[in-house]
């Protein structure tokens, strides 16, 4: 099963501390961020989230309202997701990801129109070296620019990472932990729907969100566990480097 790791406030501060554990002091630290690595990074993303097809999230500051979770004031509004992660090719100086499997499970919140969201925790699969773990929460904050009132760390085993034309299943655990599935709705073509001139997140360069209504979307373990089926889902090849990035 996963195991928590620490409760950090965002992103920006897991790569500090992580930073701080691998080079053994805070002035190392602050010479490492000067001296960054030249890294690249293509993965393979198979989401999804509570909100209706398709995420409103991509077009307002607002999540979707929620009827069956009324708050005082009315719908309550949130996007919990789950992010299934494979990298394609990439590293961060010498440090090779090519393989690489990662999740990141979370909630946007009700309103992140000031860039602060929620809570997210990213779950390392088991058998990713410390040196892989920094690289990925480096540039997962690259890619995720925004500010987390709660973030932690976690492993797990994502044994289970697949997809095809018409559908994508990914587990941690085994489902016991999270699981995404994902299938085709039927449409004019045999080919999933594909849109391609939406920007995602912090991310140059992608080739389109595939889309595919989840048939589950499940974070199954601690206080904040959710699950939805028949909502938002897709899959999406991305692609960032160093160069990239200020």
């Amino acid at each position: 099963m996963v195991k928590k790791g620490r409760l950090l406030v965002s992103i920006s501060v897991l790569v500090g501390l992580l930073a701080i554990m691998v080079n053994g002091d805070a002035a190392t630290t602050r010479r490492e961020k000067i001296e960054q690595p030249q890294w690249a990074f293509n993965a393979t993303v198979i989401e999804a989230c509570s909100c209706p097809m398709f995420c409103q999230c991509y077009f307002n500051s607002k999540p979707a309202g929620h009827s069956a979770h009324r708050s005082g004031n009315g719908l309550e509004h949130f996007c919990r997701f789950n992010l299934a992660y494979r990298v394609n090719r990439g590293h961060y100086g010498p440090v090779r990801l090519d393989g690489a499997r990662f999740w990141i499970a979370g909630d946007l919140g009700s309103d992140y129109s000031m860039g602060e969201t929620d809570w997210a925790v990213l779950i390392f699969d088991k058998s990713l070296s410390r040196d892989q773990r920094n690289a990925i929460a480096t540039i997962v904050g690259y890619v995720y620019p925004v500010k987390w009132k709660s973030f932690t760390t976690a492993e797990g085993v994502i044994d289970k990472w697949e997809y095809s034309r018409d559908e994508a299943h990914a587990t941690v655990d085994g489902g016991q932990t999270a699981e995404i599935k994902l299938r085709r709705s039927p449409s004019m073509t045999n080919e999933p729907v594909v849109i391609k001139n939406l920007a995602y997140w912090g991310v140059p360069r992608h080739d389109g969100f595939v889309l595919m209504p989840n048939e589950v979307q499940a974070y199954r373990v601690g206080s904040k566990a959710f699950q939805t089926r028949g909502t938002n889902g897709f899959m999406i090849t991305l692609d960032i480097t160093s160069k990239d990035v200020k």
